[in-house]
């Protein structure tokens, strides 16, 4: 008799994932990239982030119609897979790996910064390593133990939000008065143009990404035909205008895109409006938004991982690996733990446009997954509607690609570099794609693997 394999638990509720989504979002973090994203609108982050928004809800309709079809971790991997074709979904995972692979490294490298601007003493290094040390021990433990750290770190982090607005606010009072509370120069700057709109959007993007990634939690989740694609619009909404009603009160408090280091932009703001005190508290809300999104980052990379690996494209015996006491990831979340050192030697901008890569590419073609999904049903007879499954996605994907066009050049040549490795890993994988790339058999209910 044949022991079944250790599965993810089912545990996670509406609530839970919503919470888990805007933990990785981290409501904060338009306040640590803001100075990235002023520098490059000329002062109008809020339209950045209002054109993010716009782009994320038609993708956010998308992932939700692909995870209530397939509820199974993997994310775009698996919509891909089963929707448009094998070795299309793999490529998609592949790139996706930029983005959830590397993301967490890129949470740890903002915390550190603003850890070393106000403790200019300590080397960067050993604040990104504490992050990767306790984030990689919490996830290690298991998802119940990370969700029930992130409820409290969410807590403080909306705290210390409200705060920063109310203090931007009265430092606009107190300045230019009550009317000045009313203006559209936060979304117009001072010398704006559409390239620059266009760049800081794609930047600011980078803020969404974690309405796709409770998708990678779809095997944790109660009932995830109805909880997911519910979470995965309600993720996007709450974070979207939490990001634009912050950008638009921290810009109405400076003006512009002037700042001593653009890395560290918010720090600077927060003395301006609070003084030392408040940059103080403020400090330790991005040190806890930062842990807080580091801990749902690196869940959500080791999962699509274990998808991956599960399917036999990545090597089984480390990635589809599930510890029999946790029932976690764990090797996937070491590993991940491991790859966050590289945020040593990279910088906030470079590395959040790099990320992108990878997530407008998975966005881009889960909209098109949706489409094909309309192509198949069709086929089949059904009629599904066409605005859902056709205008929407296919407004989706041309504004994914426009983001993709504008992101960093240095960021589109590594991103082109990581696909063309992932091309030539297909090729060896698929006998020169003679042959599908390998897939685990699943139950009908496509919910946990057949046990043999």
């Amino acid at each position: 008799m044949n022991t079944p394999a250790p599965a993810l638990a089912r545990t996670l509720t509406l609530r839970s994932v919503v919470l888990f989504g805007l933990a990785y979002m981290t409501p904060m973090i338009v306040l640590g990239t803001f100075g990235v994203v002023a520098d490059e609108t000329a002062g109008a982050v809020p339209t950045a982030y209002l054109l993010a928004l716009l782009a994320m809800l038609f993708t956010a309709h998308s992932y939700g119609r692909m995870a209530a079809a397939h509820p199974v971790a993997g994310s775009a991997y698996t919509y891909v897979r089963r929707a448009v074709d094998s070795r299309a979904g793999f490529l998609v995972g592949w790139a996706t790996l930029l983005d959830y692979v590397f993301l967490p490294m890129v949470i740890w490298l903002i915390g550190g910064a603003y850890l070393h601007a106000r403790f200019p003493g300590v080397p960067s290094w050993v604040w990104i390593t504490a992050f990767i040390a306790v984030t990689t021990a919490l996830n290690v433990r298991g998802i119940k133990t990370a969700e029930r750290v992130n409820d409290l770190l969410m807590v403080f982090q909306i705290l210390v939000i409200g705060i920063f607005v109310l203090l931007s606010l009265r430092h606009v009072v107190a300045a230019d008065g009550a009317a000045a509370l009313a203006s559209t120069t936060p979304f117009t700057g001072g010398a704006t143009t559409a390239a620059g709109i266009s760049a800081g959007a794609a930047l600011a993007a980078y803020s969404f990404l974690g309405f796709d990634a409770v998708t990678t939690l779809t095997e944790e989740t109660v009932e995830p035909e109805r909880t997911m694609p519910r979470a995965i619009l309600l993720t996007a909404l709450i974070g979207g205008a939490v990001f634009v009603a912050v950008a638009y009160t921290t810009q109405l408090a400076h003006p512009g895109a002037h700042f001593a280091d653009t890395g560290s932009a918010a720090f600077e703001i927060a003395r301006t409006i609070g003084g030392d005190l408040f940059s103080s508290v403020f400090l330790a809300g991005l040190v806890v938004a930062q842990a807080a999104s580091g801990i749902a980052a690196q869940a959500s990379a080791s999962r699509l991982m274990y998808a991956m690996g599960r399917d036999s494209v990545l090597p089984p015996r480390i990635f589809g690996h599930i510890h029999p006491r946790f029932r976690t990831p764990v090797r996937n979340v070491l590993l991940t733990g491991a790859i966050g050192l590289i945020a040593l030697r990279m910088d906030v901008a470079t590395s959040t446009s790099f990320i992108n890569f990878g997530a407008f590419t998975a966005f881009t073609f889960v909209n098109v997954s949706v489409i094909a999904t309309y192509v198949r049903e069709r086929r089949r007879g059904a009629h599904p509607g066409v605005l859902p499954y056709v205008v929407a996605p296919a407004i989706g994907a041309a504004v994914d690609l426009w983001l993709l066009a504008h992101l960093d050049g240095r960021a589109l040549t590594l991103g082109l570099i990581w696909l063309a490795l992932g091309v030539c890993y297909l090729a060896w994988l698929t006998r020169l794609f003679r042959t599908p790339p390998p897939e685990l058999a699943m139950t009908e209910d496509e919910r946990q693997p057949e046990t043999v």
